[in-house]
């Protein structure tokens, strides 16, 4: 009877020996699974793989790709950040081995970062469900309706210094001169005659000083002039009149993601703080007369019209970029 309960104990022994391997060999294949489909192995540190989005998600914190831009593992700026990657985990595996990690100092700071991307994790689900193509297409629209389309001016000019000189010019069109040919003989502006005193196309709000009057209500190919302005007497003709056209999706899209994804934060970061006891211990500071204030961020790209910012921004580090200072309004949620 001894000698079966001594075999007993061999054969749960046994078993505990197995599935234990079998546990640890389950976690060894696990961590050596890709984190991601389609990832790829890139290196090893002391046996732990470095995946090609350990490197990607790398880059992206520095700066160095935008979010969602591809990385190419045979690029100098991949190699470059995994040496990087791999000389970080030289590093923590030596601050392991040396017990740093149970430093009391250590540990908050451990935990801050932990809290730090546990919530951008949070922001990352919340906003990538938010921000897709039915919001951003939705939101185009409100704000095409809400814009007012500028008129467009296409141009041609002679400028000279005297109102005689301007005055001959006229004559000449009128006895059949051709506009081109003497803006490149008669004009002063050096940067237009050659192209037959051509002007880019311009929205009649955005006229140089003293041709909005003139030209209000030119037809094409009428001669406008001659006129005073800074740069002298000005002859002009109207070689065509438009509607501007409206901003397209793609080149509004950036705004409108940004804007997306800070409408989104803020109401998450409300929404949360709304159900939370949040006390602040420390008294606001003292508003001393003269005092320099420090400076409203300035926007990261130029407004897209007829929009309106929300009222306020979460402060984040890390987080989604501060939307421009003027942003579509979001269309109402359903």
């Amino acid at each position: 009877m001894k000698a079966r309960l001594t075999e007993g104990k061999r054969a749960l022994v046994a078993a505990a020996l197995c599935a234990l391997a079998l546990a640890a060999c389950t976690q060894k294949n696990a961590a050596q699974q890709p984190p991601e489909p389609g990832d790829k192995a890139v290196a090893r540190v002391n046996g732990q793989t470095v995946w090609a989005s350990d490197v990607k998600r790398e880059a992206v914190a520095q700066g160095l790709i935008g979010e969602g831009e591809p990385l190419d593992v045979s690029s100098d700026l991949f190699r470059q950040v995994l040496d990087e990657v791999e000389d970080q985990k030289l590093l923590a595996a030596e601050a392991l081995k040396r017990k740093i990690d149970k430093d009391p100092a250590a540990q908050r700071r451990l935990a801050a970062a932990r809290e730090r991307i546990l919530g951008d994790i949070l922001l990352e689900n919340s906003v990538g469900k938010a921000v897709n193509e039915d919001a951003i297409n939705g939101l185009y629209q409100e704000m095409l309706k809400t814009q007012t389309p500028s008129e467009e001016i296409q141009l041609r000019r002679i400028v000279v210094a005297t109102q005689p000189e301007a005055d001959q010019i006229v004559k000449l069109l009128k006895g059949g001169a051709a506009f081109e040919t003497l803006a490149a003989q008669r004009s002063k502006d050096e940067t237009t005659r050659f192209s037959g005193g051509l002007l880019k196309p311009l929205t009649t709000d955005m006229l140089p000083e003293g041709y909005a009057a003139p030209l209000k209500d030119a037809k094409p190919g009428q001669v406008v002039g001659p006129f005073k302005t800074e740069e002298g007497f000005v002859v002009a003709r109207v070689d065509q009149r438009r509607q501007e056209a409206p901003i397209t999706l793609e080149a509004a899209r950036p705004q409108i993601v940004r804007f997306l994804t800070y409408d989104q934060v803020k109401d998450l970061i409300l929404k949360l703080r709304s159900k939370a006891k949040v006390e602040t211990l420390i008294a606001p500071p003292a508003d001393v007369p003269g005092a320099p204030r420090e400076p409203a961020s300035a926007p990261p790209s130029a407004p897209i019209p007829g929009a309106e910012a929300p009222a306020s921004a979460p402060p984040s580090s890390e987080g989604p970029a501060t939307p421009p200072a003027s942003a579509p309004k979001a269309p109402a949620k359903k």
